[in-house]
């Protein structure tokens, strides 16, 4: 009989800590500062309903609301990291919901805008340029002022169905500006794609393979807004000029799908670029039927400025 008696009288013993820290517990609940309030504006719930939700009270306490204790998205405390809870009351139920932190909702933000900018062979830093990183000098004024221009059409009656032809010489940051770009298209729900020109050319070759290439072909002419990256740096075959680059050109025009560019040559000087193959054939009409193309598709502007890669 000892060892029942003592066991009995460690259970009352551990049962009174626990009556103890219950009552501390529901004590501290209750005079939650929100909690508080839930019950003033609830009077219906009496102590047996404060009793019977008390652990759905528990919880929402014992979490950080509107990110107040958690520093960055990433070190979030709650049960569900990126939301936050809240109380309602139906009758004499409470019930505990919770719904995204703003800073969830920016960091989704983010990456929506990311998913809509898609790149081949582009850095990093391309992709999260914005205009504030861009030189405003003289020089680059017009590019500035068209870009802006731009943007500000979109969703308008004269939202612009062209894109822009930047050229100027090497290093002024032309690619910058696409990247610019591309970012407040992000921000307006609009999809990009940015191309390096030269890398390009490989991929359709090498899609050749695979069988990949009027699925890619299609992307591109597809794509909301395309942009392609130095032009003109690349040799390429009477064959890519023809087929791949005027069918994607030719499907834009008609579809009035805006095209940015960037080169190192005007519109005048990549026709003469674009007549000699790779074979050294001369082809001045084929070359000018692409820059026509281009032309339906965007605007010639010039931008200069000091060269960043010296």
């Amino acid at each position: 009989m000892e060892p029942i008696q003592a066991s009995l009288k460690k259970w009352m013993k551990d049962n009174k800590n626990f009556q103890e820290n219950f009552s501390h517990l529901r004590s501290a609940i209750v005079n939650d500062s929100q909690v508080k309030q839930l019950l003033l504006n609830n009077p219906q719930l009496d102590s047996k309903d404060i009793d019977r939700n008390l652990m759905k009270l528990y919880e929402f306490i014992s979490q950080s609301k509107n990110c107040a204790d958690c520093p960055v998205r990433e070190e979030c405390k709650n049960i569900l990291p990126g939301y936050t809870p809240y109380l309602q009351v139906d009758g004499k139920t409470v019930r505990l919901s919770y719904e995204k932190c703003y800073k969830k909702i920016q960091h989704d933000e983010q990456e929506k805008q990311k998913s809509l900018i898609q790149s081949l062979y582009m850095p990093k830093d391309i992709l999260n340029a914005t205009f504030t990183d861009l030189d405003h000098t003289d020089k680059r004024r017009e590019a500035i002022t068209e870009s802006l221009r731009y943007l500000q059409s979109i969703g308008t009656d004269k939202q612009a169905d062209k894109g822009m032809y930047f050229y100027g010489p090497f290093g002024v940051g032309k690619t910058h500006f696409l990247g610019a770009i591309a970012n407040e298209l992000a921000k307006k729900r609009i999809a990009t794609m940015i191309i390096y020109m030269p890398e390009f050319v490989r991929e359709i070759k090498a899609s050749l393979k695979d069988d990949s290439l009027n699925q890619k072909v299609e992307r591109f002419k597809t794509i909301p807004v395309l942009m392609l990256d130095d032009i003109g740096a690349e040799s390429q075959s009477a064959w890519f000029r023809d087929e791949i680059l005027g069918s994607i050109l030719q499907y834009r025009m008609m579809e009035k799908l805006p095209v940015f560019f960037t080169s190192n040559y005007s519109l005048e000087q990549l026709e003469n670029h674009l007549a000699t193959t790779t074979r050294g054939d001369i082809e001045k009409v084929k070359a000018g039927r692409i820059i026509e193309r281009i032309k339906q598709v965007s605007r010639e502007v010039p931008l200069f400025g000091v060269n960043r890669r010296e």
